[in-house]
């Protein structure tokens, strides 16, 4: 449950962070039922007195096009999905759009690759780059239009005005600058709660010992001295991955208790950057898939770019992550969209995400079939 001032204050915030004025028309894609399209969209433009331009009431990339280039639109916003479809849409409408001078990326982890082929496409030099949740109305991390190219790129910047952040261990305490840990974030822009759901918002909306009200994202980051956030993924979405190569080191891993330590976590996110790198990849989305030897393995769910006649096969795919980024995080199992029983696209969220709890069933029943193509 939001309220007025939760919606209007992060509107006029995000507004705030991209110089947005009565001159400014903004393209919009994300839809009015979400946070994106309504509070950073919508709210965000009305508070500046800036032009919005909805183009589509479900997206379509050449409709987003035309926008773009009749309106002259100044501002793009949109998540990862929507842009490289907006670049591939392009590669036939052959549209020169020049307007658009800044933006905002959101909805999940942006790629560095991706912004650079919204700047080679669009020209697009200021593009931001929002974090946030529903929850907090939505946004609490903006990077601005005059950080770095890197810190455009590699953090979501620095809180909004009347926010506070911490990162916080396993156990609820604060840890020290540059410690990854649970975001939690706290200020105006707290939801009232779930509602009829008092358990759920007990669950990750808590009290410290000074009476503060923290929202815990279930998000792991990393925040530096100067303020910026740099998340390094969901924590359900991370790949634990055992490493018991010998009895020695399954007795070295057991604690007292009788349980297992020790193992690797491995987050999506630096290897979906580094496969989106390869000349042949479009899209991709890495997954954790069940495996009986290390508990978890990485998986990747990818999208060829159009033009490729022959795709890397999986072998190609592993070496080409195990290069930079070592042989516990290269893909042991290797899924196209388009194949059978894979899908003709990835299941995606109203606002564009990508839903990888859908894509792990996927690929535990592709396993489970034991689908020669997906293992190494």
């Amino acid at each position: 449950m939001l309220s007025h001032k939760n919606i209007i204050n992060n509107g006029r915030f995000v507004g705030d962070a991209m110089k947005l004025d009565p001159s400014d028309s903004v393209c919009c894609p994300p839809p009015l039922f979400h946070c994106f399209g309504l509070v950073m969209g919508f709210l965000g433009s009305v508070t500046h007195g800036s032009t919005i331009v909805f183009p589509c009431d479900q997206f379509d990339a050449h409709l987003v096009l035309d926008a773009l280039y009749e309106e002259k639109c100044t501002a793009l916003y949109g998540v990862p999905t929507m842009f490289i479809a907006e670049i591939e849409a392009n590669q036939k409408k052959k549209y020169k759009i020049t307007s658009v001078r800044t933006g905002v990326a959101a909805g999940s982890s942006v790629p560095a690759p991706v912004m650079k082929r919204l700047e080679q496409e669009f020209g697009v030099k200021g593009m931001l780059i929002a974090y946030g949740m529903t929850e907090t109305s939505p946004v609490t991390f903006i990077t601005s239009l005059d950080d770095s190219d890197e810190r455009r790129t590699k953090t979501v910047g620095r809180v909004l005005p009347h926010t506070a952040a911490k990162v916080v261990d396993r156990e609820g305490e604060t840890v020290p600058r540059g410690t990854p840990g649970e975001l939690c974030t706290s200020g105006y822009a707290l939801q009232k709660g779930y509602y009829n759901n008092p358990e759920k918002t007990n669950e990750v909306m808590r009290r410290d010992d000074e009476g503060v009200l923290w929202m815990h994202t279930g998000d792991e980051c990393v925040i530096d001295d100067d303020g910026y956030c740099t998340v390094t993924g969901r924590i359900k979405d991370m790949i634990i991955r055992g490493t018991y190569r010998s009895l020695l080191s399954l007795i070295w891993r057991l604690v007292p208790d009788g349980s297992f330590s020790g193992g690797e976590n491995i987050f999506p996110l630096e290897i979906e950057e580094r496969i989106l790198e390869h000349p042949a990849v479009d899209d991709v989305s890495i997954v954790a898939i069940k495996d009986e030897r290390y508990g978890e393995e990485v998986a990747a769910f990818l999208a060829v770019k159009k033009g490729i006649i022959t795709r890397p096969n999986a072998r190609e795919i592993n070496q080409w992550v195990r290069k930079t980024l070592g042989s516990h995080k290269a893909p042991k199992h290797v899924f196209w969209i388009g194949d059978a029983d894979v899908g003709n696209d990835f299941p995606k969220t109203g606002s564009g995400k990508h839903q990888k709890h859908i894509l792990r069933l996927i690929g535990d029943r592709l396993v489970a079939r034991q689908k020669p193509k997906a293992r190494l």
